[in-house]
C-alpha cells in the first residue's frame, strides 16, 4: 500500500501558516513580478486566517455597492465564531496536499485553487445562513457561482478535510450532507429527483470518493469509502467500501479503507 502524500516539513502538530509565508517569500525572490501580490495577500498578514479572509474578499466583493473591507470585516465577525475555524482551514488544505499529486506548495491552494476557496466561502455562508441571515448568505453562493463556478447551497453540511478537485459545475444541494474527508471531482451533481420536498439530496459518507461528471440524486446514500467512478448517475444507496460504475450505477468491486487516498496518489482521479 503506498503512503499518503505529505511534506516532511508539514507534521499534523505543525502550523502551516510559517510553511505558507516561507513559500511565499521563496515564490517573491524567485518572480519580482509577483512580489507586490505576494507581500498584499501572504506576507503582510498575521496569520492564516486573516491571509484567506483577504483573498475571499478580493475575489467576491461587488465594486463599490459590497465593498471588500465590508466584506472582509463581515468574514471575520463569521470566522471568530465559528468553532475551530482554522483547524478547518488546515484540514481543507492538507486534504488538498495529500490527494492532489499536482500540489506541491500549500501556498498555491491557499491563493489560486478554486475549490478550496469555494469551500472556505461555504463555510462561511453556513455559519451566516445558521444565523439567520439568508440574505448575505445567499449572496455568497451566488458570488461563488459565478466567481468559483460552483453552487453550493448555504444550508448543505460539510465536514472537515473535504477536496473539491478543479470544482467548475459542482452542484450540492440544499440538504445534502458531506461527511469528513470526501472527495468531488468536477462537473459531481449531489441533487434531488424533483419528486419529492424536504430532506432530499445525498448523504455522502466519510471517506467515499465522486468521480468527474457523476449525479447522485435523491435522499440516497454514499457510504463510507466507496467510491463513484466518473459520469455515474446514482438513485440508489451504495454501501460503503465499494466501487460503483454506470448508469445507473452498480457495484463492481469491493474498496478497502482509505482507497480514495491511494486513487488520488496514483493520479488516476486527476
Amino acid at each position: 500500500m503506498r503512503p499518503i502524500k505529505q511534506r516532511a516539513d508539514a507534521a499534523p502538530d505543525k502550523s502551516l501558516w510559517p510553511i505558507i509565508c516561507r513559500e511565499a517569500a521563496e515564490a517573491a525572490a524567485r518572480d519580482p513580478v509577483m512580489g507586490l501580490f505576494l507581500r498584499y495577500f501572504i506576507l503582510d498578514r498575521k496569520n492564516l486566517q486573516e491571509a484567506l479572509l483577504m483573498r475571499l474578499a478580493e475575489r467576491l466583493h461587488y465594486g463599490a455597492i459590497i465593498d471588500k473591507n465590508v466584506l472582509l470585516f463581515s468574514f471575520a465577525a463569521v470566522f471568530a465564531r465559528l468553532k475551530q475555524a482554522e483547524n478547518l482551514v488546515e484540514a481543507d488544505l492538507r486534504a488538498v496536499m495529500e490527494r492532489d499529486p499536482a500540489t506541491t506548495h500549500f501556498m498555491n491552494i491557499l491563493l489560486y485553487y478554486k475549490g478550496f476557496q469555494a469551500l472556505q466561502t461555504h463555510r462561511i455562508a453556513h455559519a451566516l445562513w445558521q444565523d439567520g441571515r439568508k440574505d448575505f448568505a445567499c449572496y455568497l453562493q451566488s458570488r461563488s457561482s459565478a466567481v468559483f463556478q460552483t453552487d453550493i447551497h448555504p444550508a448543505a453540511q460539510i465536514g472537515k478535510a473535504v477536496f473539491l478537485d478543479h470544482a467548475t459545475g459542482v452542484v450540492i444541494g440544499e440538504t445534502t450532507i458531506i461527511e469528513d474527508n470526501v472527495s468531488l471531482l468536477h462537473e459531481v451533481t449531489l441533487g434531488g429527483t424533483g419528486k419529492s420536498g424536504g430532506d432530499r439530496h445525498p448523504k455522502i459518507r466519510r471517506g467515499a470518493l465522486i468521480g468527474a461528471g457523476a449525479k447522485i440524486l435523491g435522499n440516497i446514500e454514499i457510504g463510507a469509502d466507496s467510491k463513484v467512478a466518473a459520469n455515474s448517475v446514482v438513485v440508489k444507496t451504495v454501501p460503503p467500501h465499494v466501487t460503483v460504475a454506470g448508469v445507473p450505477a452498480r457495484i463492481l468491486s469491493k474498496a478497502e479503507a482509505g482507497a480514495m487516498n491511494l486513487f488520488f496518489i496514483g493520479g488516476d482521479g486527476i
